[in-house]
């Protein structure tokens, strides 16, 4: 809805606004005259006409705060359809944030307010930084967009490598955040992962032969074919070795093992295609104990090189940990983690100190494991991840 009206109101705060006022419409109105057939289409045409609306009252706002004007701006009497109209205004939306002028941690937040719609809070605790320090970014990054003009479209082919890194880095953020949601009662957050899928889709056919973004769409869709095995009926989380792959979702796993294939021909791979190759890995083995952890390995070493992330090196001693002794086991891999609980990046991400809890356990040091998972409770706000946390720790 605000990527749909954003178009027309050409103003991003506008467009927020109205998008709100069209909710509380809707609170009043379909309590009146029941829910219409179209509730989506409803919703988006009455914030557009509400924007419409705006610049008719204040011409001279129109002329202060020019944003995004494009030659198709929907008519006040459009009835957008959802599945058509708004995967096109989301990406249009990720673009118009992802703008080079902006800063990469200003392009970032600014995606996940809008769209995503997560809230101000939710987006600083993912940065780790105070409401209103974020609350002033998000703001800075709205006014440039203002000022700068920045149009509210795709960008031409010329200007697409510009973009494409961080346009690719939003989409996986978007993904993230929904796959292992940060925050809530739920592990997952399925309407930001269809959200995130319909974007890498959208990507992949406006870009065929881009290879990160075809590995990016491969990495999601192996990631996301586990998501009804992740939590058992109990709620309670379930781990790799725990889950039931007959129930995995293989029209997913074939799609994105062929998508993995398509990512590493032609070259050198890059960050996207290599997660992707990581999670065919995964996926392919038929039991837990027939992961090739050797192979693992290898590529998070070339993952490294390519993207030097403290998150690929705490994965990376994971899979060291499962390898024999001398070059793995729980011992060395114990040392690489305590290696990075220096880097500062790292000091509020409870899966360092989990994962270190884990390792100790597997050593037969319970006093250590329990200090670890306690530390590890402390950081985490998902009410399941801290269920299955507190379930280990009571297990010791």
């Amino acid at each position: 809805m605000l990527a749909a009206t954003v178009r027309v109101a050409r103003d991003l705060e506008l467009a927020e606004e109205c998008v709100q006022d069209a909710y509380v419409a809707a609170m009043d109105g379909w309590l009146r005259q029941g829910v219409p057939a179209n509730p989506g289409a409803w919703l988006t045409t009455t914030a557009q006409r509400r924007a419409l609306n705006a610049h008719k009252r204040a011409s001279t706002l129109r002329s202060k705060l020019p944003l995004l004007v494009v030659p198709d701006a929907v008519s006040p009497d459009a009835s957008p359809d959802d599945d058509e109209d708004i995967p096109d205004d989301r990406l249009r939306l990720v673009f118009t944030c992802c703008h080079p002028a902006l800063a990469r941690e200003a392009q970032l937040a600014l995606t996940l307010r809008l769209v995503c719609g997560l809230t101000t809070a939710e987006i600083a605790r993912t940065f780790l930084v105070s409401e209103p320090t974020m609350a002033a970014r998000v703001t800075r990054a709205k006014k440039k967009i203002a000022a700068a003009r920045i149009p509210y479209r795709v960008p031409s082919a010329e200007e697409l490598p510009d973009r494409l890194d961080a346009v690719l880095t939003v989409v996986h953020l978007v993904f993230t955040t929904g796959h292992a949601a940060p925050t809530g009662d739920a592990l997952v957050r399925s309407d930001l992962v269809e959200r995130a899928l319909d974007l890498a889709r959208t990507l992949c056919a406006l870009m065929p032969d881009e290879r990160e973004a075809v590995g990016l769409l491969a990495m999601m869709l192996l990631h996301d074919a586990r998501r009804a095995t992740r939590v058992g009926p109990d709620g309670r989380l379930l781990r790799l070795e725990e889950q039931d792959r007959s129930r995995w979702d293989a029209a997913q796993i074939g799609e994105g093992l062929r998508l993995v294939r398509a990512a590493l021909r032609g070259g050198k791979p890059g960050r996207f295609a290599l997660q992707a190759t990581i999670s065919a890995l995964y996926a392919e083995a038929p039991a837990y104990a027939d992961t090739d952890w050797g192979q693992l390995r290898d590529v998070y070493d070339l993952l490294l090189a390519v993207w030097p992330s403290p998150v690929v090196a705490l994965n990376r001693a994971v899979v060291v940990s499962m390898l024999p002794p001398p070059a793995g086991g729980p011992a060395v891999a114990l040392s690489l983690v305590d290696a990075l609980a220096e880097d500062a990046r790292l000091a509020a991400y409870h899966y360092l100190p989990a994962t270190r809890a884990d390792l100790l356990h597997r050593l037969d040091r319970p006093a250590e494991a329990a200090d670890a998972y306690r530390q590890a409770i402390a950081l985490c706000d998902n009410a399941v991840e801290r269920a299955f946390l507190s379930s280990r720790l009571l297990g010791l």
